[in-house]
């Protein structure tokens, strides 16, 4: 009897409700197992989910599942990223409460994904802009200020001085403002810090902990936090316009030892000589603002032609007597990092060299690969970086490169002008935004007693609803009442603090506030999060490698340095998965068509050829990228889900690519997929008749078929489980298809009592191996199969050791030392037994043509070698 095709959008709607009603993924403390708390990082609710997030928490819900079925107790949670600039870009767009938006967005997106029959607890689900939740980052705001980790200063930011509005780097383009396109200038604000620097040293030993995470977001971070050994030295200055009170100019180097090939010194536009300098020079003056309306991020500045300006100061060189070299203001060095300045040695260090060429500098080497002459060794458009032996540089000549270092430390120490210093990339973190909808920094600036905090019980500062964005800048800032306060200390006249926090603020701890998401008297349950914490698995894109990584490290330190943790590393287990990608389309125009706008059409037998829907006109074809909305290259989850059954897109984004790899989405593949489901559905459907009763015996003896279903099964159990351990998602599906093909030719064989048995047991272990992947299909196969419980409650199933090794060996067959066949013959097969199958062979007895057999060789399992 055939079976009826599987109607997946039916069915899944069904088990959803099944496990909504028994509740079937809350997750509570339970000391008696063994935990496994596994997240992926939380979206901003956009409002659509998008196939990105369907690979995603696909790949974190297979590990929930398949853990869950281990015996363990598993924490899954969600959330939303829900602060953020976009919420205000729709008030001001379509005139719409950011709130308002976001909790829509947020109820939108939620179905979505309970519509993909994610095992979540959403019991614990939280959002960032929730008060409840900004309430108690308050809170840590507070303990951090009062630890002393955070503090207020000017700082340089990139100002839009259309939209009167901080700019973060990434929204700079090309030097303009992302709405307004106003050239961006570099301006000093007040921002309040977080003091991530105090731990930059502890965060970098921290990585050597982190064996399971990939090693190239190890490397990104390392150098991101940029740990480097040097020296720190002072250079007498002269010359005419030279003010008082500035006779040195202190410098920071990594290489000290190619102090003799320096030719001029470099200081930030922000450095204080600078800055008095220019109050006497109007051309200085125009250049220090032409960089300021450079962004302030390190890329932009690397990316930038490089300038300078001749000061006319000039410095004294250390060591050479009576050498002067030229001091400029130039737009790539950073004021934050060392002292604001440095000497260039253009021979050895590209950016210096290019300045050098640029403005007829000397290019002196002092470094000389070994096997060169330093007599003859010139640099022209490429420096030199690599190891060698110094030159040109008196008392260090002939030195190693590690030997000049400590050689020059030494003697700027003697001569009390420098001393060895170790300095840190790393910046601390400035956490202020002037936007509205974001959470509250909770601190009161009185006119009287200065920065105030607000008292605990006030918290939390909630932000006002009956804002406007119809003028630039912060609508706080703007707000008639709500900034207006009483000082906490003298209560007098005050107000509030109208910045708020940076968005990566709210994803830093996230991962925490999950361990006791109700928490109403303190930000989180210490011994739940003793219980939860690490996250065993952490699952996300690279994108967030750096900074959000970083952040919820430092985090997780500070809030154990103030008592509401035990624990440095959050994050036990990091996977970045790859992206899904389409092919992109567009008209003759160059307009952007959607994969619903075109189709392929016959070529008059040179193939297909692509075409739109509307008039059949040619389309090109362009590479595959990321989908987006703006390139139309989107397959929405919803529209597939509705005519193919999530468990498809399950199945699909995981199946045809290794998951840290991007996927190719194609419509063939996921019609493939589809079909897949129709045939484990057919199968288990014919094994339901044909196999035992759920309640058999095992028979105590087993037909060769059934032993080769049975070995076949187990075999898939084995590789299914260890794939999914090593998050080898791919390589589990095609197990999963391997195991099909083996067990639908099985069900048309002799069908005794053990072959029942067979039956019935690889029918099980099917249903088992593919639910991590498609779970309303496996309850389904569970129900079919007679069982009246929750496949999602059920343990996983232990493959026996007996039948994961092969019972035979393929070996190969000589004649007189010619290869000629292969011998397929139980493992355990005699001398004798291989040498009679051996000289049975057709093969075999056609090479002797007749010729008597001298002897016979066999090396058991390996080889039979005739000799005829």
């Amino acid at each position: 009897m055939a079976a009826e095709r599987y109607n997946a959008p039916d069915r899944e709607r069904h088990w959803q409700q099944v496990w909504r009603v028994q509740e079937t993924f809350e997750t509570r403390r339970d000391p008696a197992k063994p935990k496994y708390y596994v997240l992926e990082m939380f979206p901003y609710p956009s409002g659509r989910v998008h196939m990105g997030h369907v690979r995603n928490y696909t790949m974190g819900d297979v590990v929930a599942r398949y853990k869950r079925a281990r015996g363990f107790n598993v924490l899954h949670p969600m959330g939303w990223d829900a602060f953020g600039l976009p919420a205000e870009n729709a008030s001001m767009e379509r005139g719409v409460s950011p709130k308002g938006w976001t909790y829509e967005n947020i109820a939108a997106m939620r179905a979505q994904l309970q519509g993909l029959g994610l095992s979540l607890d959403w019991s614990r689900e939280l959002a960032t802009c929730d008060e409840s939740y900004y309430k108690q980052q308050q809170k840590l705001f507070l303990d951090f200020y009062a630890k002393g980790l955070v503090y207020r200063k000017k700082s340089k930011v990139n100002w839009d001085p259309v939209d009167n509005t901080v700019l973060a780097n990434e929204q700079v383009i090309d030097g303009r403002g992302w709405r307004s396109g106003a050239l961006v200038e570099q301006r000093e604000l007040e921002q309040w810090f977080f003091r991530i620097t105090d731990y930059a040293e502890d965060l970098l030993a921290g990585l050597d902990t982190l064996d399971r995470w990939p090693d190239k977001v190890r490397l990104m971070q390392r150098n991101w936090i940029g740990k480097s050994e040097g020296a720190r030295l002072r250079f007498k200055l002269s010359g005419e316009p030279l003010p008082g009170g500035k006779g040195e100019l202190e410098v920071y180097t990594t290489r000290p030892d190619t102090i003799f090939g320096a030719s001029f010194l470099a200081i930030s536009p922000g450095h204080p000589l600078a800055l008095v300098l220019a109050k006497k020079n109007p051309a200085l003056k125009d250049f220090l603002a032409e960089c300021a309306r450079m962004g302030t991020s390190q890329e932009e500045i690397d990316k930038a032609e490089k300038k300078g300006f001749d000061t006319g100061v000039k410095a004294a060189h250390p060591f050479r007597t009576g050498a002067k070299l030229p001091v400029y203001v130039a737009n790539f060095v950073l004021m934050e990092y060392g002292a604001g300045a440095v000497f260039g040695c253009p021979a050895h260090d590209q950016r210096d060299l290019d300045f050098a060429n640029k403005y007829k500098l000397k290019v002196r080497p002092v470094v000389i690969p070994q096997d060169k002459d330093a007599t003859n060794f010139k640099i022209a458009n490429e420096s030199y970086t690599g190891d060698g032996r110094i030159a040109n540089s008196m008392f260090l000549d002939g030195m190693s490169v590690d030997a000049a270092k400590e050689e020059i430390i030494q003697r700027l120490e003697k001569k009390k002008i420098g001393k060895r210093e170790t300095n840190y990339r790393l910046r601390d973190w400035g956490v202020s935004r002037q936007r509205y909808w974001g959470a509250p920094i909770p601190m009161i600036r009185c006119p009287e007693c200065g920065v105030v905090p607000v008292p605990e019980a006030d918290l939390p500062v909630t932000l006002p609803d009956d804002v406007t964005f119809d003028a630039p800048g912060n609508p706080l800032d703007r707000h008639p009442a709500w900034k207006h306060v009483k000082c906490p200390s003298c209560q007098g006249a005050a107000q509030r603090e109208t910045d708020t926090c940076d968005t990566f603020v709210d994803s830093s701890w996230y991962f925490a506030r999950f361990c006791s998401p109700h928490e109403d008297d303190r930000p989180v349950d210490p011994e739940a999060c003793d219980y939860w914490l690490p996250v065993d698995q952490y699952i996300g894109g690279v994108e967030h490698a750096i900074l959000h990584l970083l952040y919820s490290r430092f985090f997780t330190r500070a809030m154990r340095d103030c008592g509401h943790l035990n624990l440095a590393e959050p994050f036990a287990g990091l996977f970045t998965q790859g992206m899904v990608i389409h092919e992109t389309y567009k008209d003759a125009g160059g307009k952007w068509l959607s994969p619903d706008d075109i189709r392929f059409a016959d070529n008059g037998g040179e193939g297909e050829r692509c075409v739109t829907t509307i008039d059949g006109a040619p389309v090109e074809i362009g590479a595959p990228e990321k989908m987006s909305k703006s390139k139309k290259n989107v397959v929405d989850p919803a529209v597939f889900q509705a005519h193919y059954g999530a468990d498809t897109a399950r199945w699909f984004v995981l199946s045809d690519s290794p998951p840290e790899r991007d996927l190719l989405w194609s419509d063939d593949g996921a019609q493939g997929a589809w079909r897949f489901i129709q045939r484990v559905w057919r199968i288990v459907e014919d094994a339901a008749e044909k196999g035992a009763q759920p309640d058999a015996k095992k028979p105590p003896e087993f037909s060769a078929d059934a032993m080769e279903l049975r070995r076949a099964a187990h075999r898939a159990l084995d590789k299914v489980a260890k794939s999914i351990e090593g998050l080898g998602f791919n390589r589990a599906i095609a197990a999963s298809y391997e195991f099909a093909n083996a067990f639908a030719p099985a069900l048309q064989k002799s069908n005794d009592d053990s072959m029942k048995f067979a039956i019935r047991e690889a029918a099980e272990i099917f249903s088992h191996i593919v639910n991590p992947f498609m779970p309303h299909l496996g309850e389904e196969c569970w129900l079919r199969l007679g069982h009246n419980t929750l496949l999602a409650n059920a343990p996983w199933p232990d493959a026996d050791p007996a039948l994961l090794v092969d019972d035979t060996v393929t070996i190969a067959v000589q004649v007189n030392g010619k290869r000629r066949d292969e011998l397929v013959i139980a493992r355990g097969a005699s001398r004798e037994d291989t040498e009679a199958a051996a000289l049975k062979l057709d093969s075999v007895i056609r090479a002797i043509e007749g010729r008597p057999v001298k002897k016979v060789i066999v090396v058991p399992q390996r080889i039979v070698n005739v000799v005829a």
